[in-house]
């Protein structure tokens, strides 16, 4: 009865870590998408933290924030934050950047 629980429990780690890969797919998305309609260029992204969040709104869901580096005149470089809640994007934070 015990290996039921053990192949659960690897189960639940194996599902986590795929989706944890699949959330970072959708932020590399959102990033590229927002840096062309912001016509800033991507440099990196990388995730600061993933956990779960109870909303009355929306229930139990997975919050992941990541920050992002970008260039505004191909010179200099600035972090912003991303948030998304589950898949979906939810905010996007830059701070003031020189453009070209």
């Amino acid at each position: 009865m015990e290996n039921i629980y053990y192949l659960l429990i690897i189960g639940l780690i194996f599902w986590y870590f795929i989706y944890l890969r699949k959330v970072a797919e959708f932020a590399r998305s959102h990033i590229n998408k927002y840096c062309e309609s912001e016509r800033l260029q991507f440099i990196s992204i990388a995730r600061r933290s993933s956990r779960i969040r109870f909303n009355r709104k929306l229930g139990p869901h997975w919050l992941s924030i990541f920050e992002f580096e970008f260039s505004g005149d191909g010179e200099s470089s600035y972090q912003g934050l991303m948030t998304l809640r589950g898949y979906r994007l939810d905010d996007i934070n830059t701070p003031a950047y020189r453009i070209h």
